[in-house]
């Protein structure tokens, strides 16, 4: 299946923006001008996409976020010189699309939180037509998949409490990542049940 990326004409002129709502904000691995909250209207942010390459693989996925249907979603956006604007996108399509699950497109983001301060960014949304796409999962599925994963970019439970601990930072809370994180922690042990997911093997 091939990547969906944006043609380069439809790239905005001048520096480029770029949304991060997962492990771009800890670890955006491109040199950028400026770091600005921001949010997303029309996606939220969930743990929708099964990782066969960084945090997983395909006999024992994982699972890690993507931008999906429906909500909003408060994450960072980072504004990108023009002049290395190929560059760093060459790097988001080898980092974020190395078995194509997700869709590069262009959305608007409002930048700390105000209504008036409006870009257009590249983000990377989950491709719901593509064999990755988890769907809306229960926790207990989630905790099975993230305990048990493990890919080339390191341990599952890892990415998670390391993405919870940036929303922390950034005074964002969101409660189901936020919950998952506590149990993987130790910090909460609920009752779950059904905890074998349809990809997962034992």
């Amino acid at each position: 299946m091939s990547a969906k990326t944006v043609p380069t004409h439809d790239f905005p002129d001048g520096d480029l923006w770029i949304f991060g709502y997962g492990s771009l904000i800890w670890k955006p691995g491109f040199d950028y001008l400026e770091a600005r909250t921001a949010k997303l209207i029309g996606e939220h942010r969930a743990l929708c996409i099964y990782s066969f390459v960084h945090r997983g693989t395909p006999e024992k996925p994982g699972l890690v976020l993507g931008l999906d249907r429906g909500g909003a979603c408060q994450g960072m956006a980072y504004r990108v010189a023009e002049q290395k604007r190929d560059e760093i996108i060459a790097y988001l399509r080898a980092r974020e699309q190395v078995t194509s699950v997700y869709r590069e497109v262009i959305r608007s983001v409002w930048l700390g939180g105000d209504a008036r301060d409006r870009v257009s960014a590249v983000a990377y949304v989950a491709d719901r037509g593509h064999e990755q796409y988890a769907g809306r999962l229960s926790l207990a599925e989630q905790l099975h998949l993230v305990r048990g994963g493990h890919g080339s970019s390191g341990a599952n439970d890892e990415y998670v409490i390391a993405t919870v601990a940036a929303l922390e930072a950034m005074n964002i809370r969101d409660i189901k990542l936020h919950r998952l994180a506590a149990m993987l922690r130790g910090d909460a042990a609920p009752k779950v049940r059904g905890a074998t997911s349809r990809l997962s093997s034992s």
